[in-house]
């Protein structure tokens, strides 16, 4: 079978022509390798015209090293919320600015180096699909969204399980974003949750540049208006903040949770669990208090698994600190729509066994980075 399998330079050269063309003009473009490797590991709902291709890609992208590499793939091949009919140009910019190098540097270099790991995570999947003849290995649209059904309490309850980067998230009312104790958001470029939902909030000319950064302004004015600008809050301590060009996608509010306290002198910082619980339960109680402002009310909120990307906690161990509180607010008779974001097979497999128990965590420091922690595979 290995020898029906495409090379890696028709591969590679088809991959800077999706590069060059974007994803809204696939229609009609000669990629036969891609699509041969397509047609094989989608599902036949999603091999119209370039939807598999594109299927294909972001599966290839999802397994590339979180960080730097597959926040540069994104940009480059316009997989990025929002980026998906920016120019070449454009897209390549941005691309360079997460590797901090000029343009004409990366298009020599790391473009050529990140679309090469692209290509060789789209032989992998060739190779996969070629194992197992008539396996599914991507599905467009199914396995993303799941239900998971648990008791709290006396009480049946059913929770939303997402399986994809954060920014994608729809109609969900508020997400709860990880924090340091200082609410100081990482940079835009970076791979976290809070880093990715600063920049799906962004708010962005034609050409891709950033004309407002809302989360940011409101966060510095959370701050101010509080009295903490300049120093710690106590760790659990929740802000509450628009949600800029996330709106446009159904989200309303984020609230940051502050779970992370940085070490003196050290880039390292603190991550307990009692302080996941802490936050998730302050989040919940700052829901109830805006239910009623809005219209519609508010009703459903979303959870990624603070402090497991960065922030160094097992998935069990953060999970269990979010469930803790979670399930305390549905026992006592809370209509909360709650729902989990992840990234990974194994912590959606952790989310969907919440039914059999979870192993209640130890309280227990751990040392990680202070620039916005949640799921994804230590780098959120």
């Amino acid at each position: 079978m290995a020898s029906s399998l495409p090379d890696h330079a028709s591969l590679l050269r088809e991959l800077k022509e999706v590069r060059r063309a974007g994803l809204v003009r696939l229609r009609g473009r000669e990629l036969p390798a891609l699509e041969s490797v397509a047609q094989t590991v989608t599902a036949p709902g999603a091999r119209a015209p370039g939807a598999a291709v594109e299927t294909l890609l972001r599966l290839a992208v999802t397994r590339l090293d979180a960080g730097t590499l597959r926040t540069a793939a994104e940009y480059t091949l316009g997989l990025a919320q929002g980026t998906r009919d920016w120019p070449a140009s454009s897209r390549r910019a941005r691309a360079a600015s997460v590797y901090g190098v000029s343009v004409e540097r990366f298009r020599k270099d790391h473009e050529v180096m990140v679309l090469g790991q692209v290509a060789e995570h789209v032989l992998r999947l060739a190779a996969e699909a070629a194992a197992e003849p008539g396996a599914v290995v991507a599905e467009e649209g199914v396995g993303t969204h799941r239900t998971v059904r648990v008791r709290a309490g006396e009480r049946p309850v059913t929770l939303t399980l997402h399986v994809h980067p954060v920014d994608l998230l729809r109609d969900v009312d508020v997400v709860v974003s990880p924090s340091n104790v200082h609410f100081a958001l990482p940079e835009r470029y970076k791979s976290s949750v809070a880093a990715s939902l600063r920049r799906a909030a962004s708010v962005r000319g034609v050409t891709g540049d950033v004309l407002d950064d809302p989360v940011h302004d409101e966060l510095t004015k959370w701050a101010s208006r509080h009295g903490t600008s300049g120093r710690a809050v106590l760790p659990g301590t929740v802000a509450a903040t628009g949600a800029g060009a996330l709106a446009g996608q159904g989200v309303r509010r984020i609230y940051h949770a502050a779970v992370a306290v940085p070490r003196a002198g050290t880039n390292d910082y603190d991550v307990l669990p009692s302080d996941i619980t802490r936050a998730a339960s302050r989040a919940l109680a700052v829901l109830a208090e805006e239910h009623d402002r809005f219209d519609p009310p508010l009703r459903s909120v979303c959870f990624p698994l603070l402090g497991s990307g960065r922030g160094g906690l097992p998935y069990d161990v953060s999970l269990a600190a979010l469930w803790a509180a979670v399930e305390a607010e549905l026992a006592r008779g809370a209509g909360w729509d709650v729902h989990f974001v992840v990234r990974t097979p194994a912590a959606a497999a952790l989310v969907e066994r919440i039914p059999a128990g979870i192993r209640p965590p130890h309280d227990r420091r751990t040392p990680g980075r202070p620039d916005g922690m949640g799921e994804d595979p230590r780098s959120a």
